[in-house]
């Protein structure tokens, strides 16, 4: 009896371990994705990241608080030559295998010069932003992440104002651990873009975001 218990043991342990290997790591410890995945950081992880692209660049900070994620960033759009600083949070709602879903909602505020050297359509102004979206992350492997990405950030202004912008912007992109706690992304997005510098002028077409960042892991 003793030696059939030691032999299922032996047999037992490798199947225990290939089966908590196949599982993505949920923890802090765990290096990848610091740019924008994974959907939402392990609790007590934080991470630092910055971005360069078209139209914006962009750098943040992001706080892992348990399936809950505090993310400060700013970005700066260059052809509007407008900057934005939000406060976005994360929640995770689906845990399926190696897939992470989690929505975005930001809140923020747009500074807009209005210059139209590169962007003939602009307009000039001080925009409150509601941004709401979604993450998804797919894990393969250890040391990569397909990502799905919806933004719909609506500005608008305030006041009398009837200046308004919104973008409904959807993609994906992959982010890859490259070692030392640093993580590589590259993603990018199309969509439509609809804007209103004053009453009754509407205007609609085509969005779109392409960026490359470089992030890291703190803690």
């Amino acid at each position: 009896m003793n030696r059939l218990a030691l032999c299922l043991c032996v047999l037992l342990v490798p199947t225990v371990s290939a089966a908590e290997g196949a599982e993505p790591s949920r923890t802090a410890d765990d290096p990848l994705g610091s740019v924008v995945g994974p959907a939402t950081l392990p609790a007590g992880a934080t991470a630092l990241y910055g971005y360069m692209g078209a139209p914006e660049v962009g750098a943040g900070f992001r706080q892992g608080i348990g399936g809950l994620e505090m993310e400060a960033r700013a970005r700066f759009d260059w052809f509007k030559v407008a900057a934005t600083l939000e406060l976005a949070a994360r929640k995770e709602v689906l845990e399926r295998g190696a897939l992470r879903l989690a929505p975005v909602l930001g809140v923020g505020v747009v500074l807009n010069s209005g210059a139209t050297y590169l962007d003939s359509d602009n307009f000039s102004g001080v925009l409150m932003r509601v941004s709401p979206g979604m993450v998804a992350s797919w894990r393969m492997g250890e040391t990569a992440a397909l990502l799905g990405l919806v933004d719909l950030p609506f500005d608008f202004g305030l006041g009398h104002e009837a200046k308004r912008r919104f973008q409904a912007l959807g993609g994906g992109g992959v982010e890859l651990y490259l070692g030392d706690n640093l993580s590589l992304l590259a993603a990018g997005q199309l969509g439509v873009e609809t804007f209103q510098a004053r009453s009754g002028l509407g205007h609609t077409r085509l969005g779109f975001n392409a960026r490359v960042g470089l992030g890291t892991r703190l803690f």
